[in-house]
């Protein structure tokens, strides 16, 4: 193998800077396309001439192709060069918002997200796969930050953005989707080295199924993500009464995606200072402790009770926005020959949680529990992802986390 498709070789330098900001403009791309369609439902409802429950699928098909798809898809192309694997992952996601961008009917449209989905799926768990086959343990945690940053700054910056200018034209949001999945496409071409792993049978890269020990890893996303949902969804019910008009809340939602984007670089150093599973550890801690002191605060009046609405919300932006860094870390070293399927899986629970958080949040408000106290569910949920994240350390042999 030459230096530039050997794995080992690469990790002396990692990869570099320019190799990263692009890989970190593609998940950009795809953070807008997560979230940016949910705040347009009205309009897309209009255009397409369907119910807005009907547009709102639009978002259910992606979330769940993305969660099937995301492991089949990275257990198929494993044995694929990976930068080959980005480009081609990231063309099917473009080309999938292209045809929802200019679908002249809802059923173009649902066919659009589909593609994009699966386009989507695969190049966010090949792309985290690709930085830690590339970037020594040492600095892995900081790489990871900062493409997965991308992500998390499209929720503070891009959505924002895309809302602001599907006002006038839902479609126009998907277009800037495409732009910007374009320009990623060609810095990662010119700019992203090849690599090829060693190559694996479709029996040894499925091998991480049978683990045990993994697979309850996977339940610590899923915990999270069910715990951070259970609360995000309904925001504006919880936040929203206290804080003013709708022009505040956006001003708290954007204050939040800029918070998360920070837990993200802090988790970043953290986890490459200390290892994955203490920086979970106390980012768990963190979350439980906001969800039960935020409570307790929501009960104060007046001036109080904003503050603590406020300062629980964005504890919570912090530790999510945190959380991403050291799960991938911790699931790559639990099964290093098999990143990118153990990433897709790490998706797939991420999304499985974030539905199982909204579902019950909703499921709770229709019983009439208040949205206040959608937080004690949190933190029991917590709780619950704490002692599984707990139980999993201490049957970890430590072989499989050294770095």
């Amino acid at each position: 193998m030459t230096a530039a498709h050997d794995p080992s070789s690469a990790r002396a330098g990692g990869p570099a800077l320019g190799a990263l900001v692009w890989l970190a403009v593609a998940t950009f791309s795809m953070g807008i396309d997560g979230y940016v369609l949910a705040g347009l439902l009205p309009q897309i409802a209009d255009d397409l001439r369907v119910d807005p429950s009907a547009a709102g699928q639009l978002m259910a098909v992606f979330a769940l192709t993305s969660a099937l798809a995301g492991p089949v898809l990275s257990a198929l192309t494993g044995g694929w060069e990976r930068k080959t694997t980005i480009v081609g992952a990231l063309a099917v996601f473009v080309v999938g918002n292209l045809v929802v961008a200019l679908a002249p009917t809802y059923a173009v449209a649902m066919l659009g997200r589909v593609v994009s989905a699966l386009g989507g799926a695969l190049l966010n768990a090949v792309i985290s796969a690709y930085v830690i086959a590339r970037t020594p343990p040492e600095r892995r945690g900081r790489a990871l930050s900062l493409v997965l940053g991308g992500w998390l700054a499209a929720t503070a910056l891009g959505v924002p953005l895309g809302l602001l200018l599907g006002q006038s034209d839902w479609r126009i949001p998907l277009f800037l989707v495409v732009l910007v999945g374009s320009a990623a496409l060609l810095g990662i071409v010119a700019r992203v080295p090849r690599l090829r792993l060693p190559a694996r049978t479709l029996r040894e890269t499925l091998r991480p199924l049978r683990e045990p020990l993994l697979l309850a890893g996977l339940l610590v996303p899923t915990g999270i993500m069910c715990a951070s949902y259970l609360c995000f969804t309904y925001a504006t019910l919880i936040v929203g009464p206290r804080v003013g008009g709708a022009a505040v809340m956006i001003v708290v939602m954007f204050a939040y995606g800029l918070l998360s984007l920070l837990g993200n670089v802090v988790s970043g150093r953290l986890t490459d200072r200390f290892h994955p599973v203490p920086v979970i550890t106390g980012i768990l801690a963190v979350l439980g402790a906001a969800a039960v002191l935020g409570a307790a605060g929501l009960t104060l009046p007046g001036a109080l009770g904003s503050a603590a609405a406020i300062a629980w919300f964005f504890a919570c932006a912090m530790g999510n926005g945190g959380s991403g860094v050291p799960l991938q870390a911790r699931l790559s070293a639990m099964a290093p020959e098999s990143a990118a399927l153990v990433l897709a899986l790490n998706g797939s629970a991420m999304a499985l949680g974030s539905g199982l958080g909204s579902a019950l949040g909703g499921a709770a408000l229709g019983v009439g529990v208040a949205p206040d106290h959608l937080l004690f569910l949190s933190a029991a949920v917590l709780a619950v992802t704490f002692a599984v994240h707990l139980l999993i350390g201490r049957r970890t042999p430590a072989a499989a986390l050294a770095r």
